[in-house]
């Protein structure tokens, strides 16, 4: 996830606002920076990454963003800095010399019509950025993706990159559509004809789990829904979001015991989902999806 700091450079970071995901609070020197803004509609108080410098944030220190669920990963609390995109795509070079295959990145630009009108558009340096990597071709390995629509618009006139418009849930607006006056929402862009608009910028769509298969009222899986169908037909990849494997995430069915911060049944979570011919999956344990995916092909 890319959001830009003062100065243009790209860093990668879950949010803009930086009071969950780095020690920020506890550095005196920055307590003036603490502000309020909207996001995306949003009131939040807290720390943003356009209001300091790339020296400025590299005094920082990462740490876990919900470690009241994911408590083990506190062990790296204080460990690293921010990175920069640059500085993953030099790793993913030198990692991809290294092991004699091609390292791949999925990145997403990050509240971009936000930034876009503070002057700090995301697209340009991206791109910029992915023409000296050589990774602005259609065969390169890299995704880009974005919950807005145009941000994929913007990126495929300057790089052929395949682009991957993420969906959020059913009857939601995206921020880019909405501050343009567009009336459309999830639920149009999901049809056959809301599908074929993205299909002429996009190489897929990254659409919620519940898109794919909704939930009842008590939390269990339904019927698949035809999204599957409807975008393979129309030539798009589907890359849906997010299998974890704590119980408070998963499927009624697939939850075991009562800690919701336990591991349940997540490799037939799993296999649910891959049984309706989706191409991938987000997920936060790569470690259990490839598990989960070569149990699924055996079969």
């Amino acid at each position: 996830d890319l959001v830009p700091t003062r100065d243009g450079h790209l860093v990668c970071r879950h949010e803009n606002d930086i009071s969950a995901t780095t020690d920020v609070a506890d550095h005196p020197e920055f307590a003036g920076r603490r502000t309020t803004r909207s996001i995306d509609g949003t009131s939040l108080t807290g720390w943003f990454t356009e209001d300091f410098t790339l020296a400025e944030l590299k005094t920082l220190r990462a740490k876990e963003r919900i470690p009241g669920i994911r408590r083990h990963n506190t062990l790296y609390d204080g460990r690293w800095t921010i990175p920069t995109f640059e500085e993953v795509l030099r790793w993913a070079d030198q990692e991809g010399r290294r092991r004699g295959r091609r390292v791949w990145l999925y990145t997403e630009t990050k509240h971009p019509t936000y930034f876009r009108s503070l002057g700090l558009g995301l697209e340009e340096p991206l791109a910029k950025l992915l023409r000296r990597y050589g990774r602005d071709r259609a065969d390169s390995a890299l995704f880009l993706q974005s919950f807005e629509p145009t941000s994929i618009q913007r990126l495929a006139e300057l790089v052929r990159t395949p682009g991957v418009v993420l969906l959020s849930d059913a009857g939601t607006r995206p921020w880019d559509l909405l501050t343009a006056g567009d009336p459309r929402t999830v639920d149009d862009l999901i049809t056959p004809a809301g599908l074929k608009w993205i299909a002429s910028f996009a190489r897929g769509i990254g659409p919620t789990l519940d898109l794919v298969i909704p939930k009842d009222a008590t939390g269990r899986l339904t019927e698949p829904t035809t999204l599957v169908r409807d975008a393979h037909a129309r030539g798009l990849i589907l890359h849906p979001y997010t299998m974890r494997n704590e119980n408070a995430f998963l499927p009624a069915e697939f939850r075991r015991g009562t800690d919701p911060d336990a591991y349940g049944d997540v490799f037939g979570a799993f296999a649910a989902y891959f049984a309706t011919g989706i191409d991938g999956v987000f997920t936060d344990n790569p470690d259990t999806g490839l598990l989960a995916r070569a149990d699924f092909v055996s079969r």
